[in-house]
Parts: structure tokens; sequence; C-alpha cells
């Protein structure tokens, strides 16, 4: 489910994102997760930065260090992998959908970026796929990315989205048996969203 609020971390100091993982590497404080989590909320002042009540705040972080903590369980085979594909959501794209120059194939189902913006989120991202050797497909929802995998037979998968998205897609990867990294947003709402362009160039 995708949560009832929006929020924006894009001016969240990035060291904020970096004791995240390190949460995310060291179980016992993950047992401990409501305290260790307030706790980074409250040292970073997170909840002033971006204006949600600390309930949201809560709930969004618990998220982020799920997705890391899965990140790291799943980086050993990820990284035996040599098929791989990279999702993006459809929401990043910088123009509008009739402005936008991306293709879109119906029997795939996937949109192709055409490059026609060169500070768009998902031409930036398309281009460092497709320099790693990942296939690269821009999508509306977690259905069409079930039918690619199936489609062609990928050994791993990289998604960027929504921290609600990124859970579902690696419960679906899991049952598969595909390893999966995710790109969680720093920024959600459906359109216009945004997410941080380093942290995919180091799960690529």
């Amino acid at each position: 489910m995708a949560y009832k609020f929006n929020f924006d971390f894009t001016r969240v100091s990035q060291s904020f994102f970096r004791e995240i993982a390190k949460t995310a590497e060291n179980t016992n404080v993950h047992r401990k997760i409501s305290c260790g989590i307030l706790s980074l909320v409250k040292k970073f002042k997170v909840h002033e930065i971006t204006g949600l009540d600390v309930q949201n705040l809560i709930e969004v972080v618990t998220d982020l260090v799920d997705i890391q903590i899965k990140n790291v369980a799943n980086r050993p085979a990820f990284i035996q992998t040599k098929k791989r594909a990279l999702f993006l959501p459809q929401c990043l794209r910088k123009n509008t959908h009739g402005s936008c120059k991306a293709i879109f194939k119906p029997e795939i189902p996937s949109h192709f970026c055409n490059s026609c913006s060169f500070d768009c989120f998902v031409n930036q991202a398309t281009r460092m796929g497709k320099q790693n050797g990942y296939d690269v497909y821009i999508v509306d929802g977690g259905s069409c990315i079930a039918r690619i995998i199936e489609q062609n037979s990928y050994e791993a998968a990289v998604g960027v989205a929504c921290p609600p998205e990124l859970k579902l897609a690696e419960n679906y990867l899991k049952e598969l048996g595909i390893p999966g990294q995710g790109v969680p947003l720093t920024k959600n709402g459906c359109v216009f969203t945004k997410f941080n362009i380093e942290s995919l160039q180091r799960i690529l």
C-alpha cells in the first residue's frame, strides 16, 4: 500500500542516509528498531526539515531501514549475476506525459527513454544503467515488472521506487529466487518524484 501522505527528503543531510545504511548492517539495532529510528529522526531533525509528524516519519524510515537490510542480505547473490534489469517509475520523468519523448511499447510493457532532457532523472538513470550493462525499463507499476522478468529470464533486478513498492517487489523477487536491490525515492507524490543518483550508482 502506498503511503497516505507525501514526503520530501531531498533537503535532509546525506549523513542521515549513511546512518540508515549503518543501522541496516547491524541486526541488533534492527531488533530495537523503533528506538533506533526515533533517535535518528531527532538527531538529524528530519521532522523539522520535512514537516512530517513523527509517526509518519517513523513509518517511512522503518521502511528505508528494511529496504537497506534486504539490500545487504541480497548483495552476495546479486553480484554473482550477469543478466540484470533496471526498473524506473514513470513518475521520475521531468516532462509531463505529453512532452516526454519516451516511447511506449505495450507488448513489453514499458516506456523507453529517448534522451529528450539531459537533467531528467530517467535520462540520467537510463544512461547509467546501460553503461553498466542493464536493460532499462520505465514502468507504470509492479504488474509490469512481473511480466517483463518472466519474458526475459533476468537473473537479478534493481528498482527505483517509493518504499512500499520496493518492499512488494522484493517479496515478489524472493518468490522467484531472484536477488534484487532497491533504491528508494527521496520525494514521492506520483509526479516529479526524486531519488539520489549516487545511491543508484553504488547499487549498480
